[in-house]
């Protein structure tokens, strides 16, 4: 790194050496981006949301290419959470790589199911609890649209993953109060949260004119939901200061991070923009090094929630 600043993070008692993250579903488990840079060289490799069971996803067609973003409705494709644990997990670590699990489920138990399962696993270095996901008990509505069933969800992977495993909460921008939201699961037990998951979106297909995406509705990511990420990040923070904070949502320069720092976030994950250019989390690592330093800070820490003094 060309400047000398103090690039390490820590989110609950989780200690990484750099704020940059993969997030989650933008790098599977982290097999492709190994090809581009060694991926001990940043903060963790946030996985793919995992399920208990094997799961084919949703209906093609799963992507569609928008203004300044992308829609994606992939439905959390993946091998299920005992095959991902006994294959991807060890890679990963024989990698160098520190490692965050990010867990989904349809049910408050099967995030129970989940945590119990990543307990005995060594080497984990957090969870990320994605409850942006449909209860089925409750009309397939997402958990973390309700300030009581995210609490229940978070509530039910602190009591089986006990106390040294980080949570942190990943939580759906699709809200009237995101910090209420944030402070539920906090008092549930999350050490941390994610911000923001995507942006729930449609695009109608002129030629059919029906919905394009398979499943019709899909998640908005990239540059075009930059402006609510740092919102919702500067929000919570406002409410919660002493919370680490992991900030996403079309971050594709050192500035865009930075951004996201100085509103409140401890970490910064990079997704839509790694599709482009699989090296972009190197460049923005490199780019926000020089940026901290041009503006006097000698330590990342130093920098988090700076907007608001």
């Amino acid at each position: 790194m060309s400047a000398q600043v103090d690039l390490s993070t820590t989110l609950g008692n989780a200690w990484f050496p750099s704020p940059l993250f993969t997030a989650s579903g933008c790098a599977s488990s982290g097999k492709e981006l190994a090809q581009f840079f060694p991926l001990k060289d940043i903060g963790a490799v946030v996985t793919k949301s995992v399920m208990n069971k094997p799961r084919h996803g949703r209906p093609t067609p799963r992507m569609a290419e928008t203004p300044s973003g992308m829609l994606n409705s992939i439905g959390l494709q993946g091998p299920g959470i005992d095959a991902f644990l006994a294959n991807d997990v060890p890679w990963l670590l024989a990698q160098g790589s520190r490692v965050i699990v990010s867990i989904a489920g349809e049910t408050v138990d099967e995030y129970s199911v989940l945590a119990r399962k990543i307990r005995s696993t060594p080497g984990i270095s957090a969870v990320e609890v994605n409850i942006s996901c449909p209860n089925v008990e409750n009309r397939g509505l997402v958990f973390a649209t309700d300030c009581d069933t995210s609490a229940r969800v978070v509530e039910g992977v602190r009591k089986v993953i006990g106390g040294e495993i980080p949570i942190l909460a990943k939580l759906t921008p699709d809200v009237t109060n995101i910090a209420d939201v944030a402070r539920s699961v906090v008092n549930a037990g999350a050490d941390g949260v994610a911000l923001i998951n995507t942006v729930l979106g449609m695009v109608i297909n002129l030629d059919t004119m029906k919905p394009h995406l398979g499943g019709k509705t899909g998640g908005l990511s990239g540059p075009a939901i930059r402006p609510i990420a740092v919102r919702a990040i500067y929000q919570v923070h406002e409410a919660l200061p002493d919370l680490p904070i992991l900030g996403m949502g079309g971050v594709s320069s050192g500035r865009d991070a930075l951004e996201m720092i100085l509103a409140g976030a401890s970490g910064v994950s990079i997704g839509t923009a790694s599709f482009g250019n699989p090296t972009a989390i190197i460049s923005i690592q490199d780019q926000l090094c020089d940026l901290l330093a041009q503006r006097g800070f000698t330590s990342l820490k130093q920098a988090v929630g700076y907007a608001h003094r």
